[in-house]
């Protein structure tokens, strides 16, 4: 048998965003899900179709997933690749439509296909986090230019690839600020973030949960989380951030909840020369001010961030904590007050992850 050389293979093949099932239009939003299942899957369907009125009237059961549902669900899970669990991937990058096929990619013009309690505030949540999504596109569209231009070697190229980078990133800041204009803060915390919550360091299942018919012990897995967004994961990776142990352990631990091809892209990225270096040893001035560009947006989008969890789960818990008796939405667990829905110290995060973006500019 002829021996195949496997590393030349993987060499010779195209840096390319179609062999990782990524969109140019889209980046890593899926461009047209189905809106529906076939007439066999009728059941879930309207199972899907009526969480938001299945769980306000308590008809869902909260320590164990039954079997006619877990089966199914863990086995299609397996051929996805994902988790058992609602993720970022099903919440954002597939579950949204247009009202009107013809009209304009807007938020008046777009629905999740499935929804959970929230009403308007979890639309708006959903929908703003895939504009966010939307607006990186360019951004992930350039990652393959700003690849070969760093192996050719074309500094003009990288440069300009570079600019696209940031020019991304910093549309993502601006289409993130739309979540003052469309999500409540109350609603938010006390009704939005439990569904997103997970079984891990979930106090309200100290065990996990039990999918039965799966296994007979309950299993524990980490609730949808922005840190599951494969966006932010590959700027990182391009740019060359080094984060701290514990946060790089929490966010390659989310890398496990994005599709499999996702993970890929990331993973090839990671195998190229640092960029970072790149940029330092050419002495461009020009090429350092492009890199220190995308820096600056990456660690701006993520100031940013902090300012949204300050508003959306610190502000909101002492708000709920000072006025209960005039809250008209459930009261939230107490444990969900300071963590993040992935199971992260929500602030202490974010700010390390904020800093060591910011550590990354190049001085000269």
């Amino acid at each position: 048998m002829m021996e195949v050389n496997t590393e030349c293979t993987k060499e010779q093949l195209p840096f390319i965003l179609r062999r990782f099932h990524i969109s140019e239009d889209y980046g890593f939003l899926l461009p047209n899900p189905l809106k529906d299942l076939p007439p066999f899957y009728s059941p879930w369907m309207e199972i899907a179709h009526s969480l938001p009125h299945l769980i306000e009237n308590h008809q869902l059961r909260s320590q164990v997933l039954p079997q006619n549902l877990a089966i199914p669900f863990v086995e299609i899970s397996r051929v996805l690749g994902l988790p058992p669990i609602l993720v970022h991937a099903d919440f954002v990058l597939v579950n949204w439509k247009k009202r009107n096929p013809c009209g304009p990619l807007e938020i008046e013009n777009l629905e999740p296909i499935i929804c959970l309690p929230g009403g308007a505030s979890l639309r708006g949540f959903i929908l703003v986090t895939f504009l966010v999504e939307k607006a990186a596109a360019p951004g992930i569209k350039a990652v393959p230019q700003v690849v070969n231009g760093m192996l050719q070697p074309d500094n003009r190229i990288l440069e300009e690839a570079l600019q696209d980078v940031a020019s991304s990133l910093r549309d993502m800041a601006r289409v993130l600020k739309k979540m003052h204009d469309y999500v409540d803060p109350a609603i938010f915390y006390s009704v939005i973030r439990i569904f997103f919550s997970g079984w891990k360091d979930n106090p309200a299942l100290p065990e996990g949960l039990i999918y039965e018919g799966i296994s007979d012990k309950p299993l524990v897995y980490s609730g949808a989380s922005a840190a599951q967004s494969t966006t932010l994961h590959t700027f990182d990776e391009l740019l060359g951030i080094q984060h701290c142990r514990e946060s790089t352990t929490f966010l390659h631990g989310m890398r496990e909840y994005m599709p499999p091809h996702h993970q890929a892209f990331i993973e090839e990225i990671q195998s190229l020369p640092p960029l970072r270096s790149h940029v330092l040893s050419s002495g461009k001035e020009k090429l350092c001010s492009a890199y220190n560009m995308c820096v600056a947006a990456l660690s701006d989008l993520r100031t940013y961030h902090i300012a949204m969890v300050t508003k959306y789960i610190i502000s909101a818990a002492r708000n709920a904590k000072a006025k209960p008796s005039e809250s008209t939405s459930p009261n939230p667990p107490s444990f969900l007050e300071e963590r993040g829905t992935g199971g992260s110290g929500v602030l202490s995060f974010l700010k390390s992850v904020r800093n060591t973006t910011k550590e990354a500019i190049i001085t000269f």
